[in-house]
């Protein structure tokens, strides 16, 4: 039995019903697929049937070329010319997943073009070496900084290639080229506007799909993505055959999902696919992640990469050094990646107790103090602060409002905010700019630092300007069809899975029915985190209606209750070879 836990929140959710229109049963039928299927195509923005048709039976070869990136020849040009002349390479990325992911792709990628030209030049020079800086998170923050800069100098390197940064390092880059180093960036963050347009570093090659001018045809790529593309090209012109380039899939599916990248266009392909591909693993480090953490590597979704695989990568650089994720991704031995997957697995374990120690916290002080607040500030000195952020959103999911933690810091503290819909942060933290020796951000994200002294005007200052309502506090659940119990059938829970993967931007569809009859429930598992209700529609159907979490608050909250509104699931439980069909309850009035 799998699920998503029963969701009964702090504040009870408005239940809406998408009425996007639609020649539901004319394009089903050109499709293949059922109405329903149709309409929950139409729901996450798909409008065409050359579009329906991709999402449905689209392959890896319906991603789109590379080559259409500005720069992308170039960088792929220079790459070769400077492993032919055995120059120094050094890789700088990031600490999160997306950029040890990245990080990987660009060292096994150059590294094994060195080896084809070496091979087919029948020459070797030890100068030809490829190395990889990741910046420390509390120490040096994100992306290049001068002492990368300044280090790389010292050390004579010839050429650095940035991956999911660089691209609003200008100063940064500026003093790579007054040290004669050729510079090149792959990033897929916003490119900085000024006065007159875009900001771009003066780099001697920028790949980025966010650059004015960019032919390619899908922006919302992550940063191993970007990278990936580039060795498609380079493996291209070192005459390294496809395939090879084709295994690395896996790693840019992964950073994909682990940087919450909307699962539509080309990156739904990547992940699809990628997750198949990993199934099959080489990656020796990867195979031991999957395996301490008791997943099955052919049934991996992408809820186990998000929420179970992804916060282990991405553990090392919270608590001590991403370097670790990336010694996992490249260990050679059996012996030492059971040794790193264990120590990364383990330092999630602390993570996940320190974070829930902290939202636990973050939510106390707010019932206390701030529950009136329409901006949520709350201020946990004793906070790891790479930790702000998951607690930042997780106070923002209990509430149902804007949320920022702030945490001390080194020197100040530091602050991180997950926003709502109705409130655009950026443009929050903007407006109260001068208090902020630092920030940056987008609509439902941002990063700042502050001066403790400041917080409480800080705090002031946010609510007296934010435009919110009551109503903006109310969470709206989207159904995507009002689907009677009697419809679920074996061949519908199938054909939702061509639907797959879900998450960000292609969420699991939710259906609806109301006045179903409650016959009896019962509490499932050992520690009582499931409830087993026999459901009886007006009809006299009867199905079972299974949620998880926390058994005993489900009963209570139904107090009593005979009949219910359900939003679920349809889902096939086998039991001792016997198939039954059931709905798993998300949501319930």
């Amino acid at each position: 039995m799998g699920g998503q836990d029963m969701q009964q929140k702090k504040k009870k959710e408005i239940w809406m019903l998408y009425t996007k229109k639609a020649d539901f049963n004319g394009l089903a039928a050109r499709l293949g697929v059922s109405p329903v299927s149709v309409r929950i195509m139409r729901n996450r923005g798909i409008e065409t049937e050359e579009g329906m048709y991709r999402y449905l039976y689209g392959t890896p070869e319906d991603m789109y070329d590379g080559r259409l990136m500005r720069d992308m020849e170039k960088a792929a040009g220079l790459l070769m010319e400077k492993i032919r002349s055995g120059k120094r390479i050094r890789i700088i990325g990031d600490y999160d997943i997306d950029g040890v992911c990245s990080t990987y792709l660009l060292y096994t990628g150059l590294n094994r073009v060195c080896r084809e030209i070496e091979k087919k030049q029948r020459i070797y020079s030890e100068n030809s070496i490829i190395d990889y800086e990741i910046p420390d998170r509390i120490r040096d923050g994100y992306g290049i900084n001068m002492s990368i800069i300044r280090q790389a100098e010292k050390d004579q390197i010839d050429t650095i290639i940035t991956c999911d940064n660089g691209i609003a390092a200008a100063s940064e880059i500026a003093e790579a080229k007054r040290a004669k180093m050729t510079v090149i960036v792959t990033d897929h963050h916003e490119v900085p506007i000024g006065a007159f347009g875009q900001v771009l570093p003066m780099a001697d090659a920028i790949v980025n799909p966010k650059q004015e001018g960019d032919a390619y045809p899908f922006k919302e790529i992550c940063g191993a993505v970007v990278v990936y593309k580039l060795l498609e090209t380079l493996y291209e012109y070192a005459g390294i055959p496809k395939a090879e380039w084709k295994e690395l899939l896996e790693f840019a599916a992964i950073a994909t999902v682990g940087d919450v990248m909307r699962l539509q266009d080309e990156n739904r392909l990547i992940v699809k696919y990628g997750l198949k591909q990993i199934a099959a693993t080489k990656n020796l480090g990867l195979r031991k992640l999957i395996e301490k953490n008791d997943l099955d590597p052919a049934s991996l979704s992408a809820y186990h990469i998000g929420f179970v695989i992804g916060p282990c990568l991405n553990a090392g650089g919270r608590l001590q050094t991403a370097k670790l994720a990336l010694r996992l991704l490249l260990a050679d031995s059996d012996e030492k990646a059971e040794q790193l997957a264990e120590q990364l697995k383990a330092l999630n374990d602390i993570r996940k107790d320190m974070t829930r120690a902290g939202e636990e916290a973050a939510i106390r002080q707010v019932e206390e103090k701030y529950s009136s607040d329409r901006v949520l500030v709350v201020y946990l000195p004793e906070c790891h602060e790479s930790l702000a952020g998951i607690i930042a959103g997780r106070v923002r999911e209990y509430f149902h409002k804007p949320a920022i933690v702030l945490t001390d810091g080194e020197q100040i503290v530091k602050g991180s905010g997950r926003s709502i819909e109705q409130y655009h942060m950026f443009k929050g933290l903007t407006e109260v700019a001068e208090l902020l020796p630092k920030f940056g951000g987008h609509p439902m994200a941002a990063g700042l630092s502050i001066e403790k002294k400041d917080i409480d005007e800080f705090r002031r200052r946010l609510n007296e300007n934010a435009k919110l309502t009551e109503e903006d506090f109310i969470p709206k659940l989207w159904i995507d069809v009002p689907m009677p119990l009697e419809y679920v059938s074996e061949q519908v829970v199938e054909e939702l899975k061509l639907l797959e993967p879900f998450g960000q931007g292609n969420e699991k569809p939710k259906f609806a029915q109301k006045g179903i009859t409650i016959r009896s429930t019962r509490i499932l598992g050992r520690n009582r985190n499931a409830v087993r209700l026999s459901l009886v529609t007006e009809s006299g159907f009867t199905m079972d209606g299974l949620g998880f979490g926390d058994a005993d608050h489900f009963l209570e909250e139904l107090d009593g209750k005979n009949t219910i509104d359900i939003i679920y699931y349809p889902d096939v439980n086998e039991y001792n070879g016997t198939k039954t069909l059931q709905a798993i309850i998300l949501y319930f009035n």
